[in-house]
């Protein structure tokens, strides 16, 4: 039986809501995702949802949000949900074995909102693919990752 088989027969949602956004924020306290001010803000069926300032944080040295942070970000919501899809919190792991981005768009200040969803859920890797979109729904950045459960 495949992960995902798993969840759709044992839950109603793809990922384990027994934990929630408070647990999921719970996880960003003392780590990058504090530093960056990521809050997850949207836990659905099948994907879920994070926002990041573009502040003095998350900006590069000539004002508009850096690469790296996006990146973060996205990284974030991956390996997050990954997580809610484990059997077996306290013997797997979920962690990131590979990323790509393509940033398409600058931002200069207010929110990015990030949100992932599935591209693969297999036994030893889950693949997911991450939008980071402006306030208004602008497309900023295009991101994959290859997720490693150990």
């Amino acid at each position: 039986m495949s992960v995902f088989q798993y969840f759709l027969q044992n839950y109603e949602y793809m990922f384990n809501k027994s934990l929630g956004l408070d647990f999921l924020n719970s996880l960003g306290k003392n780590n990058i995702e504090e530093q960056l001010g990521i809050e997850y803000v949207e836990l659905g069926e099948d994907y879920i949802v994070a926002r990041m300032p573009v502040d003095h944080r998350t900006k590069q040295p000539f004002g508009i949000l850096h690469g790296g942070a996006s990146i973060v970000l996205a990284e974030s919501l991956g390996s997050v949900a990954s997580f809610l899809c484990l059997e077996n919190t306290e013997k797997q792991k979920a962690v990131g074995l590979e990323i790509n981005a393509n940033h398409l768009r600058t931002v200069t200040e207010g929110w990015v909102f990030g949100k992932v969803t599935n591209i693969h859920l297999g036994k030893k890797t889950h693949i997911w693919e991450i939008k980071i979109r402006t306030y208004d729904n602008k497309l900023v950045c295009i991101s994959r990752i290859t997720v490693m459960i150990i």
